[in-house]
């Protein structure tokens, strides 16, 4: 079955040709007019030239789509800086999908720190994640971090009580280090019949449109998907902690 939004896009490439337009809000009510159902969050220059930047609202969130200025061609792709070879949709996309990091709920996630914590990162991740597991061994090798991991069994959710263990340790760190990066994982010995905020959680990543494991919320509120490779990594937190770091006066 093709996944919804592969079915919007394939209606929309397939669309005939809209007719000339003005600007802006013309375009709006073009693309309304054949696709009454899309929401268009809005309209506004792209980064090249002669195009326009179309953002829509769909089931996973926002998705970016381009179009010229007569709506004759639309553009289901990314934009990216020949210079610097940065990916302008994708940064674009991380800042459309931030999130108030001040708002999020840290006392529902495990907390791991390492020297002086300056470092900060919220992700939500499953145990049982492969990719999750990856991402754990990176951030190993990252010292001066503070972790905040939302444990977010969704991968095996017959395995969630093992996370719920990981909440009932005396040490939540070492148990959750012990299930989630180890080369085995090494499930708590705790019961997991104690308070716990597993279901919590759950619902407010469905809440924050987490998809998939691991979800990285970055200080900024920005979020990344996936594993990133370790001095990327690096390089990002040590970029947004310098930014949240006041100017010293002399």
């Amino acid at each position: 079955m093709i996944p919804p939004m592969k079915t919007f896009l394939t209606a929309f490439l397939l669309a005939c040709a809209l007719p000339a337009l003005a600007g802006e809000a013309e375009i709006r009510q073009a693309l309304k007019a054949r696709f009454p159902s899309i929401q268009i969050d809005g309209i506004q220059a792209a980064p090249m030239p002669g195009l326009f930047e179309v953002r829509l609202q769909v089931r996973d969130g926002p998705h970016i789509l381009y179009t010229d200025a007569q709506a004759n061609y639309i553009i289901d792709g990314s934009i990216v800086d020949g210079k610097s070879g940065r990916n302008l949709t994708e940064e674009r996309l991380q800042k459309l999908t931030a999130v108030d990091f001040s708002a999020l709920p840290l006392d529902m996630a495990v907390k791991v720190q390492r020297g002086s914590g300056k470092r900060v990162l919220a992700m939500f991740s499953d145990p049982y994640c492969p990719y999750c597991r990856r991402l754990e061994q990176t951030l190993l090798q990252i010292d001066d971090i503070t972790i905040y991991i939302f444990m977010y069994p969704v991968i095996r959710p017959e395995n969630a009580n093992h996370s719920r263990a990981v909440w009932c340790s005396p040490d939540r760190a070492k148990a959750w280090l012990e299930l989630a990066a180890s080369e085995t994982p090494k499930v708590p010995a705790a019961s997991a019949s104690c308070p716990n905020p597993v279901d919590k959680v759950l619902d407010l990543g469905r809440a924050l449109r987490v998809t998939g494991t691991p979800t990285l919320f970055f200080a900024n509120g920005e979020r990344a998907s996936g594993g990133l490779e370790v001095g990327r990594l690096r390089a990002k937190l040590d970029e947004i902690a310098r930014a949240s770091t006041p100017t010293r006066k002399n």
